[in-house]
């Protein structure tokens, strides 16, 4: 007699992926109205608040283009970098670090936007690179773990940007406080408060979509990844890749740093990474590989911060707000595990498959 097993496959099909985690966000959003309810809120008013505070008004989607822009980024890195099988999980630090290079640029020059913008565009590439060179050596020579050298360097960067902001680099103007002058060179704005950093960091995840899936490099790189030994064997120079990968990783976070700096805060201060960095991992997971999936999970990111953003406006605390954004991506992680596994026919002692 034959019955009913569960066999876990190595891949899933996306429509079975993406299907499970509507179904996972759906019934986290039923759980999360529950528990609203039992504490005396009202879902269905929280619900419609949401909706119109961030996918309904024009307010609400400019915020989420603003908080796009950096996880597209950040998400980006992280991406890249798990192609050739490394986590960056210092996409914070980078972060800073660009933002930190970049506002150098702004305070220590002067002269027209169209010359002091491309400076401070490099500066940020090179601060996130420079930021992520030592742990990318270490990786490339010595087989040091990036994760816990990456992760480290977080917190330097942001000591390092509390001490600038509370030292030499303090607003000596208005006296805010963790908080530089406000910088005299911004990106353009091209949608309301949405400025031009935002389509260019989608033209990048694309681009970077399309170099991964269709150029040699992006090839060496899924090889080097998938196998290393055999890519070795193959001539691939995997240690050069490793390299590249890891300070084109860099280079993105830190660019997203500046982005935030030139384009969103017009200022360096502490704490203005706002766990961009962290949340590019999340936002690298639920893309699963594949940086045109950033795009999506970025968006999915940016909504679930600024619904809560409108939920602390009712009373809500930080930490409900946390644990909704955990309960909705556990949901979203169980689901795509599921979608892993398939029912297939066990036969028991005697009996014939059909």
């Amino acid at each position: 007699m034959a019955t009913r097993a569960f066999q876990r496959l190595p891949t899933a099909p996306a429509g079975r992926i993406l299907t499970l985690r509507l179904v996972a966000i759906i019934v986290s959003l039923f759980i999360i109205a529950g528990v609203l309810a039992l504490a005396g809120h009202s879902p269905l008013m929280l619900a419609q608040l949401i909706v119109h505070s961030t996918l309904g008004s024009r307010f609400g989607l400019e915020d989420l283009a603003l908080f796009m822009c950096p996880l597209l980024l950040t998400g980006a890195a992280v991406t890249v970098c798990g192609t050739i099988g490394l986590w960056n999980i210092g996409a914070e630090g980078q972060f800073y670090a660009g933002a930190i290079a970049a506002t150098g640029v702004a305070l220590g020059l002067h002269g027209p936007t169209l010359v002091i913008l491309p400076l401070m565009t490099i500066a940020g590439i090179l601060g996130g690179m420079a930021w992520i060179a030592v742990p990318t050596l270490a990786r490339a020579y010595a087989g040091v773990n990036e994760i816990i050298t990456t992760l480290l360097l977080n917190f330097i960067a942001s000591l390092l940007t509390y001490y600038l902001t509370t030292g030499p680099w303090r607003d000596r103007i208005s006296g805010a406080q963790v908080s530089t002058q406000r910088i005299s060179v911004s990106i353009p704005e091209m949608w309301g408060i949405v400025h031009w950093g935002f389509p260019v960091a989608i033209l990048i995840v694309i681009g970077l979509a399309l170099m991964l899936s269709r150029t040699r490099w992006g090839y060496e790189i899924r090889i080097g990844g998938a196998n290393p030994e055999a890519a070795r064997y193959a001539g691939i120079p995997v240690r050069l890749r490793i390299i590249s990968v890891m300070l084109l990783s860099g280079g993105l976070a830190g660019l997203a740093g500046m982005f935030e700096v030139a384009g969103t805060v017009h200022r360096l201060q502490g704490g203005m990474a706002n766990n961009f960095g962290y949340l590019g991992i999340v936002v690298a997971v639920l893309a699963r590989g594949s940086c045109l999936n950033v795009i999506p999970a970025a968006l999915l990111m940016a909504l679930i911060l600024d619904s809560g953003i409108v939920m602390q406006t009712q009373q809500l605390s930080a930490s409900v707000i946390l644990a909704i954004t955990g309960l909705i991506l556990f949901m979203i992680a169980i689901g795509d595990e599921l979608a892993h596994y398939r029912p297939v026919a066990k036969v028991a002692a005697g009996g014939k498959t059909s």
